[in-house]
């Protein structure tokens, strides 16, 4: 079978490869999974660079944490799922339920886990979900990281997201898309910014209630405060400290900022804006197979396809890490297998 090798060492994507391996066979309490189609997050892009938590991979480490297909072959003691079971691996391979925890387990695609970016992978059978009913298998690779992630910010925590609450999402790259759509299907109104006009339009289609260009709006926190008559309820925060100063302009009382991205890392983090208004601040690391589940089935009522911008052939796949990378991104970029 094929597979993708990040390199023990590596702290460039050149040092990723495409190698040819025997296929695994499940042990007890395990599945093989043939997957079909793989997705990147921004943390696929920085693994490879040596620059993810715990530094350079010192092992080969076949990348992607995101990945769907279906059963292949089950290991003794399975009961739950059969040959032909459509599934995708769950972000946190032990992290069932409840909020986070010290045993969540490893996270796929980063050493010492496993990762979706090849022909077969072998899971434990609680290391994987159904896929929603309604998607495709490219459609539910985007889900993994990137839809828990969205939906964890939103409609879990102290105080899920309700019909008539306002929703501020940052870009429009993958949790930013999945977050509008997930809100929208909820009731609430999402205000959308970018620094591209072309893609404020094309969210506005998308349902987007009100847009700000970043790039023309400096001051953007307080402008969609403003728009949302005081402050918004909700910051999908994808940027990280070079975007949280406006995130606090833009939250209103009793209000929460989902703390997700590392995009930036130089900006000014002080929190005191947020002590005058009650808000609070609450860290996003992905989520549970709870939470995956829940997602599939709000997914399937309310029709929700998540925005697939390009697919690139498992061959071409630095193509694909280079596209997801670009000015260009849309959404979310697959690899097909």
């Amino acid at each position: 079978m094929r597979q993708w090798i990040i390199s023990a060492g590596s702290t460039s994507l050149s040092d990723l490869k495409l190698v040819e391996t025997e296929t695994p066979q499940p042990g007890p309490g395990e599945v093989l999974v043939r997957v079909r189609a793989c997705s990147l997050n921004y943390r696929d892009q920085i693994i490879p660079l040596g620059f993810y938590m715990g530094g350079v991979v010192q092992s080969d480490t076949v990348p992607l944490s995101d990945g769907a297909g279906e059963i292949a072959a089950v290991g003794t003691g399975v009961t739950s799922l059969a040959i032909g079971d459509r599934v995708a691996g769950i972000f946190f391979q032990d992290w069932m339920d409840g909020p986070p925890n010290p045993g969540m387990g490893v996270a796929l695609g980063a050493p010492p886990a496993p990762g979706m970016l090849q022909d077969y992978v072998v899971l434990p059978e609680r290391g994987v979900v159904r896929l929603a009913e309604t998607l495709d298998v490219v459609e539910a690779a985007c889900l993994p990281c990137a839809g828990v992630t969205a939906w964890n910010a939103l409609m879990e925590g102290p105080r899920p997201l309700r019909a008539g609450d306002t929703v501020l999402v940052l870009g429009t790259g993958g949790v930013s898309l999945i977050a509008l759509q997930i809100a929208k299907a909820a009731g609430a109104t999402v205000i959308a910014t970018s620094s591209s006009d072309e893609k404020l339009e094309r969210v506005r289609a998308m349902g987007a209630d009100h847009v700000i260009n970043y790039r023309t709006t400096p001051e953007w926190g307080a402008e969609a405060a403003r728009i949302a008559g005081g402050g918004v309820d909700k910051v999908v925060e994808v940027g990280g400290a070079g975007t949280l100063k406006q995130s606090i302009a833009a939250v209103g009382f009793a209000g929460e900022i989902a703390l997700i991205g590392v995009l930036t890392r130089e900006g000014d983090t002080n929190p005191h804006g947020l002590m005058f208004k009650g808000a609070s601040i609450r860290g996003i690391f992905v989520g549970s197979k709870a939470m995956a589940q829940r997602l599939n089935a709000f997914i399937d009522a309310h029709g929700i396809k998540p925005v697939v911008d390009r697919a690139f052939a498992l061959e071409n796949a630095l193509d694909a890490y280079a596209y997801q990378s670009s000015a260009g991104l849309f959404g979310k970029v697959a690899i097909t297998l």
